[in-house]
């Protein structure tokens, strides 16, 4: 046998996206490169890694026992890399996490120190919808996940960041009842949160408003257009400036915790352990430094 480190990724990347189109979006190639390339590593087994039914490709069993090999081999040359430059004293590597979007308030705190010091480490941070994050934890492409709700039937570990306050608010000081209700998009840890807390407290709400981020939420306050649920996190010059009022309401706020999770039994590389071993470390005074406001609330 005869294939590449190249063919390697390529087959991997597959089998994550069971899509050659889709795999070729990710890899910055051309489907029919992918193809070529993919034909050629699986030319070399007699046994088929893949095959198409109707116009839907499949990973066989064998397929994904060779896909489990090839990642091994694909974090272990990685980690020569990341050795070699740990004992010339530098810390190189990617470190990629994936936060759902109120994150983007959270996490940029915890790792700002943590890239001073290591000026060698290629961060990616993909901020994006609860959905997204998890799918991305699935197909384990991401070291980490930032998220406030456990993931459902994944086997994970976990260091707590920070609290998740959520509030209820409105554009002035009181409740007006003929204003609507806002609402994150559905699978939103905060929509979620929102529905069960009218749901127990107040009896089911009639949704009004939908909108796809807590920054067109918080816009949409911050206009009158009506009242939401909104994590704290978000609001610092907003309730400092008085243009968004937190409303006193019964059973709030909802409290949750902000969290990175990662696959249990995941081997993780220099970089990431580094990066754990720095939250541990210097967590209190991330808080103090950075979250002082917020933990007054």
């Amino acid at each position: 046998m005869n294939y590449t480190i190249h063919q390697l990724k390529v087959f991997l990347k597959v089998v994550q996206n069971q899509s050659i189109t889709k795999a070729s979006e990710e890899l910055f190639m051309t489907q029919p490169a992918v193809s070529i390339q993919l034909k050629n590593f699986q030319d070399q087994f007699e046994i088929p890694l893949t095959e198409v039914v109707g116009r839907q490709l499949y990973v066989t069993d064998f397929g994904k026992e060779i896909a489990i090999i090839a990642e091994r081999v694909i974090q272990e040359l990685e980690n020569i890399n990341y050795q070699t430059h740990a004992f010339q004293g530098i810390l190189t590597g990617k470190l990629s996490i994936s936060s759902a979007s109120t994150g983007k308030y959270v996490i940029p705190y915890f790792l700002s120190d943590f890239m001073a010091l290591h000026e060698g480490i290629d961060l990616i941070l993909d901020v994006t919808n609860k959905t997204k994050v998890i799918e991305s934890l699935k197909k384990n492409e991401i070291d980490f996940a930032l998220v406030s709700v456990v993931p459902e039937n994944l086997n994970i570990e976990e260091e707590i960041l920070l609290e998740n306050k959520l509030y209820f608010m409105g554009s002035g000081p009181i409740r007006n009842e003929d204003k609507q209700l806002i609402y994150r998009e559905e699978g939103s840890a905060t929509r979620i949160a929102m529905e069960e807390y009218f749901e127990t407290h107040e009896g089911k709400q009639r949704k009004r408003m939908e909108l796809t981020s807590n920054e067109a939420v918080k816009q949409a306050v911050l206009a009158g257009l009506g009242l939401s649920v909104m994590p704290l996190i978000g609001m610092r010059n907003e309730l400092m400036n008085k243009q968004i009022h937190i409303l006193p309401t019964e059973g709030l706020p909802i409290q949750t915790e902000w969290r990175l999770v990662w696959l249990k039994g995941k081997k993780l590389s220099p970089v990431s352990t580094a990066f754990l071993n720095f939250i541990r470390a210097e967590k209190e005074n991330i808080l103090e430094k950075y979250f002082d406001w917020y933990l007054k609330y």
